[in-house]
């Protein structure tokens, strides 16, 4: 009898965040399959489970996506408990669709739990309201590094009026630029740029649009981060100014 796969979000890497579902999980797993960004401190959670370690990362060698398919498929076959554990959401580029998908196709029983995202926790922790009553009424997420290496509609992005928050985009930090100002962006709109987003040594750089890529350079952005676009990122003293216009 075939086992079940869950696709667990573990957040984004404070602990802390893990939700009950999440725990619940891993307490019952077998097998856990770790990604790379996923903080080991969650493991306490699975003191039994034999860990594979299957790190994808940007930039660095990683294990090929086939080999996680057949991985799970081999254990869930053997009637384990496997979860499939991923840093942030599974379903915010973590490929948690595809690999459900895919288990569906082999016969394999699977479950999505959400993580939390952390586009979301890095904005928090730097005091950021992704959406705000009278600033921003929306909230859009991009990846910056897309499978093909096609262009996004940076057009459509930079009228779209929503609050842009763009994963995997420290190396294309140039193209970002360029897109948005050529859709109409401002070159004064402000940016938010937050490495190791939730974790103890989180850091934060204000910018603005033009000057983005100068100022990650100087401040030695590093992967992983994410980039808050908006007029939420602007410095909090100048929100009620702003909400009283």
């Amino acid at each position: 009898m075939n086992g079940k796969v869950w696709l667990v979000g573990a957040g984004p890497g404070d602990p802390e965040l893990l939700t009950l579902k999440a725990v619940r999980a891993l307490n019952r797993a077998e097998i856990v399959m770790i990604d790379d960004l996923v903080n080991p401190a969650v493991l306490e959670h699975s003191p039994n489970a034999r860990v594979i370690r299957v790190g994808k990362r940007g930039g660095c060698r990683s294990t090929p996506q086939a080999f996680i398919h057949r991985l799970m498929l081999r254990y869930a076959r053997q009637g384990k408990a496997v979860v499939r554990l991923k840093g942030g959401d599974p379903c915010i580029f973590g490929r948690g669709g595809e690999e459900a998908e895919w288990l569906a196709a082999h016969g394999v029983e699977s479950e999505l739990i959400n993580g939390i995202t952390a586009g979301l926790a890095g904005a928090t922790n730097c005091g950021i309201s992704l959406t705000l009553r009278g600033i921003s009424r929306g909230v859009t997420l991009v990846t910056a590094h897309t499978q093909d290496d096609s262009e996004l509609n940076w057009h459509a992005l930079a009228q779209s009026g929503t609050t842009l928050v763009v994963y995997m985009g420290v190396a294309k930090l140039a193209d970002i630029r360029n897109g948005l100002l050529a859709g109409g962006m401002s070159d004064g709109m402000p940016v938010a740029m937050i490495e190791n987003a939730s974790l103890p040594f989180q850091r934060e750089c204000r910018s603005t649009l033009g000057r983005m890529q100068a100022d990650a350079l100087a401040f030695q952005l590093k992967s992983p981060a994410i980039l808050v676009i908006g007029e939420v990122a602007a410095d909090t003293s100048a929100l009620p100014q702003a909400l009283s216009a």
